[in-house]
């Protein structure tokens, strides 16, 4: 199911990433789609969404009023046709893919960071340094903290994973030693 729905997304994000880069509007469209994912994961907007009761063109004047002044006339014509075309439910996925087109323009990558305990400014700014070497990209880090991990961190960047969490290390021993 979730590679129907990027498979659907696709052509989506890729048509509005190309529409942002002609108009130089690239991170205005990343708040745009941001802010749009935002409320349609909003789960009183989920209701509506889902409600067959609720025709596409109210729907459409609902999302329009809920977003306000956050979408220029291009984000509402995109929230017209999500909604005539049935497509909210792929809002996500949009959103990821307009984001890694356009990581991949500004020769960027975001990492996410899950480690036991806050990462720090400083921790931060060693491990982007390391992962912009290592990975020969600008990097824009988000961090969490779960305790779960034990020690350590697990590290993703796009299809990279670096698991460095004790958790981790202890499965894979216990895998190695056939536990």
């Amino acid at each position: 199911m979730a590679a129907e729905k990027t498979t659907v997304a696709r052509p989506y994000a890729e048509a509005i990433f190309a529409r942002a880069r002609d108009s130089g509007k690239l991170d205005v469209w990343s708040d745009m789609l941001a802010f749009l994912n935002a409320v349609a994961r909003d789960p009183m907007m989920l209701g509506l969404i889902d409600n067959p009761k609720i025709g596409r063109t109210r729907l459409t004047q609902l999302l329009l009023e809920v977003c306000g002044g956050r979408l220029n006339e291009e984000g509402q014509n995109l929230v017209r046709l999500l909604v005539e075309n049935r497509r909210l439910e792929v809002l996500p996925e949009i959103a990821t893919l307009y984001e890694g087109l356009k990581n991949e323009a500004e020769g960027a990558i975001d990492v996410h960071i899950i480690a036991a305990y806050a990462v720090n400014a400083t921790q931060q700014k060693q491990l982007g340094a390391a992962l912009k070497a290592r990975l020969g990209r600008d990097v824009r880090i988000t961090t969490e903290k779960d305790p779960t991990l034990l020690g350590g961190a697990l590290i993703r960047a796009g299809d990279l994973v670096i698991d460095g969490s004790v958790k981790g290390r202890i499965r894979q021993l216990a895998s190695e030693l056939g536990i």
